[in-house]
C-alpha cells in the first residue's frame, strides 16, 4: 500500500497560496534510519569553470544579508549559465543545536516541486496514449465533486475548483496534533470532498494540493504500480536523478539539514525533519539534492522526456491573477524563469531554468518560516536573479494568510 508526505503553509504554499496559521508543540523527533541511495553518474553537461570572482562575491553578500534578515539557518544556492560559470554555496548552518555548517551535499524536502514529477508521469502516460488531458476525473476516480466536468487538464493547471483540503480546520487540527501520522491519499482527499467547489471548473486559477493528489491516483490505476515505483521507472531513471525519490513515510536519506518550522498548534517554532509527509504525497512529498535538482530544472523546462507536442501542452501557461506569475501544467514562470518552487514543514526550495540563458537556478533551505508575509526562498531567488538576470527577475508574489 502506498504513503505519503505532510506540509502546512501545509503545502498549498508551494506556490502561491500560504500556510495556515494552525499553531503547536512538538515533543523531540526521533531519528529516521537512512536510505540507501545509487552512486550518481558524474555529469558532463555543466559549466567547468567557477562564476566572475566578482559577481560571486555579489551573490555571496547578496544571500548572506537575505539569509540574516529572514532569519534562515541554512541555505544551499546553485546557479549555472554556460558561458559565465558556475555558483555553489552553502552558508549558515545544518543544526541550530550543534551549529554543524550546512553542506551543498544535503538531501532536503522538496515540497511542491513534487508536482513537476507528478506531472511529468501523468504526461508520459499522455505520450503512451492512456490517458488524456480532456478526459474527466471520475473516468478514474470515483466520488470527485463535479467530476464528471473536472478532466485532468483542469486538475494539472489548478482550474479545477476542488477545495484544497490543507485549508480544511479538522485536516490542519489532525496534521498539526500528531505529526508523525500516516495519511492516505483518500484520507485527506476526504478532508476537502467535504467542502463545496469554489468555482465552475476552468473559471479560475486557485492552488489546491487536493488537484495534484488525484492526479497521483490516476497514476497509480493507469500506470499498474504504487506512485513511487512508477515514478522511478518512468522518470526518475530516464532523467539519471540517482538522489530523488518519494519516501514512505518520515524516512529521509543522510545527510540532511534539520528543518524548523513554525507550524505547530501553539505557534513555536519546533524541528519537524522527520515529520511525516504523507499527507503531501503526489503534491509535495519527494525528497532531493542539488545535482538532481539542477539536472531537473533543464529536463523539466525543455520536456527532454516528452513528445515535443505533449511538453507544449505542458508550457501553456495561463494567468494566475498574480502579475509575472503564470502556471501551465504543473509548472510555472516567474519573470521568465520556468520551474516550481516547494515549501514544506521544515524546508523551502526553488529550481528554475531560464531558457534564452540556459541558466538554472535550485536553492535550498532549512526553514519554512515566513518573513514579513514572504517566503525566505523567493527573497533569496529575487535577489539572486536581480543581480544576473536583471532582465529576468524572479518575483513571485508574496502568500497570503
Amino acid at each position: 500500500m502506498r504513503r505519503r508526505t505532510p506540509a502546512r503553509r501545509v503545502l498549498a504554499a508551494a506556490l502561491l497560496v500560504a500556510a495556515v496559521s494552525a499553531p503547536v508543540a512538538v515533543a523531540p523527533a526521533t531519528a529516521a534510519p537512512a536510505t540507501a541511495v545509487h552512486h550518481r553518474a558524474v555529469d558532463d553537461d555543466r559549466p567547468s569553470h567557477e562564476l566572475d570572482p566578482a559577481l560571486a562575491a555579489r551573490l555571496d553578500k547578496a544571500i548572506e544579508k537575505v539569509r540574516r534578515q529572514t532569519g534562515v539557518p541554512g541555505v544551499v544556492a546553485g546557479l549555472w549559465m554556460p558561458g559565465k560559470g558556475r555558483y555553489v554555496r552553502a552558508t549558515g548552518v545544518a543544526d541550530t543545536a550543534t551549529g554543524k555548517p550546512m553542506d551543498s551535499g544535503v538531501f532536503v524536502r522538496i515540497g511542491s516541486e513534487t508536482k513537476t514529477f507528478a506531472v511529468t508521469a501523468l504526461l508520459k502516460l499522455v505520450d503512451d496514449g492512456r490517458v488524456g488531458l480532456d478526459d474527466p476525473i471520475s473516468r478514474y476516480v470515483h466520488g470527485v465533486p463535479g467530476g464528471s466536468r473536472i478532466t485532468l487538464r483542469h486538475l494539472a493547471e489548478m482550474r479545477s475548483g476542488l477545495f484544497p483540503y490543507t485549508e480544511d480546520a479538522d485536516f490542519q487540527r489532525d496534521l498539526l496534533s500528531d505529526p508523525q501520522r500516516s495519511f492516505s491519499p483518500e484520507q485527506v482527499l476526504a478532508y476537502g470532498f467535504r467542502h463545496r467547489n469554489t468555482f465552475a471548473p476552468g473559471a479560475q486559477f486557485q492552488y489546491s494540493n487536493t488537484n495534484f493528489v488525484l492526479l497521483g491516483l490516476v497514476v497509480e490505476k493507469v500506470g499498474g504500480r504504487p506512485l513511487g515505483d512508477f515514478l522511478e521507472r518512468r522518470v526518475l531513471r530516464p532523467a539519471r536523478l540517482a538522489h530523488t525519490l518519494l519516501p514512505e513515510g518520515p524516512e529521509f536519506p543522510r545527510p540532511h539539514p534539520h528543518g524548523y518550522t513554525d507550524q505547530t498548534l501553539s505557534g513555536a517554532v519546533a524541528d519537524s525533519t522527520h515529520w511525516n509527509p504523507s499527507w503531501a504525497w503526489a503534491a509535495g512529498g519527494m525528497i532531493s539534492d542539488l545535482e538532481d535538482l539542477r539536472r531537473w530544472a533543464e529536463v523539466v523546462a525543455t520536456g527532454s522526456l516528452l513528445r515535443p507536442q505533449t511538453q507544449a501542452q505542458r508550457l501553456r501557461m495561463l494567468p494566475t491573477g498574480h502579475p509575472g506569475t503564470s502556471y501551465g501544467l504543473g509548472i510555472f514562470d516567474s519573470g521568465g524563469w520556468i520551474g516550481h518552487n516547494g515549501s514544506i514543514p521544515g524546508y523551502q526550495t526553488v529550481t528554475v531554468y531560464l531558457p534564452p540563458k540556459r541558466a538554472t537556478l535550485v536553492l535550498m533551505i532549512n526553514t519554512d518560516i515566513t518573513y514579513q508575509g514572504q517566503e525566505p526562498s523567493s527573497l533569496l531567488a529575487r535577489a539572486i536573479t536581480q543581480i544576473v538576470t536583471p532582465g529576468h527577475v524572479y518575483d513571485r508574489p508574496a502568500p497570503t494568510r
